[in-house]
């Protein structure tokens, strides 16, 4: 039995494409350039088209994003839930039996089991994963398998490192 979210939405993720020729494997990042000659970086990110995921927020995260479409843009880490039912289903789990949502994906909205938009995610600075962890195992003991995948995101700045 592996269970199932109890107050399901819907996350919409652009994922990380780290397949670009640019991808830096070691920093895991693309790196920034320079493109209007001020001497600053710019980000450069390639993304794969946004898809919808079923998912759980976490109470303290309903607060954040409030702020966060006021304008008010504190270091904010939230939490969504997803479960591996969902993310099996729509192609999101390799081989191995790892997440394809993993650190520097996007969180572009929030929506409602029809699909209405709750709460748009302005970026910058956007809302970026910074760690996706398999948190349990479900009931039955006589057949594990992956139940929830745990994810935390917080807000980046322009430069692309974390704001606070």
């Amino acid at each position: 039995m592996r269970g199932r979210l109890i107050f399901q939405f819907q996350a919409e993720l652009a994922l990380l494409d780290t397949e670009t020729p640019d991808y830096d494997d070691v920093f895991r990042e693309i790196p920034k350039v320079d493109i209007d000659g001020d001497g600053i970086g710019e980000e450069q990110r390639a993304e794969h088209d946004p898809i919808l995921v079923p998912c759980q927020i976490e109470p303290v995260a309903w607060d954040a994003l409030q702020l966060i479409a006021l304008g008010q843009v504190p270091k904010y880490d939230i939490e969504l839930v997803f479960h591996f039912r969902d993310l099996e289903r729509l192609g999101l789990v390799d081989d191995m039996g790892r997440a394809a949502i993993s650190n520097g994906d996007r969180l572009v909205s929030l929506k409602d089991r029809a699909g209405v938009s709750l709460q748009t995610v302005p970026t910058p600075p956007g809302l970026y994963v910074t760690e996706a962890m398999p948190e349990s195992f479900g009931l039955c003991m006589a057949a594990p398998r992956r139940n929830l995948l745990i994810v935390r995101l917080a807000t980046r700045g322009p430069s692309g490192g974390e704001v606070g």
